[in-house]
């Protein structure tokens, strides 16, 4: 039985530092037809939960604490049982959102999640926030998989203009960490379209020319 990936898309409000937008994310199920994983339980928990179509959630994982990749994960957790995991640099962002709720699980680097038969290597990828993870699968799609939260987009790193975020350090992070995967790696982002690490990879000195 394979694992696959499914993509369902939420819409919601992402707030910070005084400000609110609206925003569509993207929501991705790993799994098989028995056990799955969410990467990032944004906005709609009844939606997500609908998705899963009866499969058993063994986790949810934060690829960071903005609210609008985490409002729906205890609503989801408490319906399924499924633990919340996030890394502990982001937890300033989740107290924001979720004050008396915490995260169940750490996320470290190096670390190796397994479903559905597929292992996820946990990357640290901080610069759009601290904390910020993203997962690669190397076995899973056509030439491997990488989730990449809001570190990286089709044309370029995630924004770093708020509190909590750098720059300088998404660029490393990127350059050190993504870049580094192989070409045809790809690449499914919080929002929007994805793209292949290939296909980003020639435009990093634009982007540090460029700022952010």
């Amino acid at each position: 039985m394979a694992a696959r990936i499914d993509h369902l898309v939420t819409s919601g409000t992402f707030s910070l530092d005084g400000g609110t937008w609206d925003v569509d994310n993207n929501v991705w199920i790993v799994g098989d037809d028995i056990e799955a994983i969410v990467l990032d339980a944004a906005h709609d928990a009844d939606a997500i939960h609908e998705a899963l179509d009866g499969r058993t959630l063994r986790a949810i994982i934060c690829t960071h604490a903005h609210n609008d990749h985490i409002d729906a994960a205890p609503a989801l957790a408490n319906r399924t049982g499924a633990m919340i995991h996030l890394h502990p640099d982001d937890l300033p962002l989740w107290k924001q959102t979720h004050p008396d709720r915490a995260p169940d699980e750490s996320l470290a680097d190096g670390q190796v999640l397994t479903i559905g038969g597929v292992d996820l290597t946990v990357l640290h990828t901080p610069g759009h926030a601290p904390g910020a993870v993203c997962l690669y699968a190397p076995e899973l799609g056509e030439h491997g998989t990488v989730f990449t939260g809001d570190t990286l987009f089709q044309g370029g790193p995630g924004a770093t203009g708020r509190s909590f975020s750098d720059f300088p350090t998404i660029v490393d992070s990127i350059r050190e960490r993504l870049l580094t995967l192989p070409p045809r790696t790809e690449v499914r982002t919080g929002h929007g379209d994805g793209t292949t690490i290939g296909a980003e990879a020639p435009h990093l000195d634009e982007w540090i020319k460029r700022g952010h």
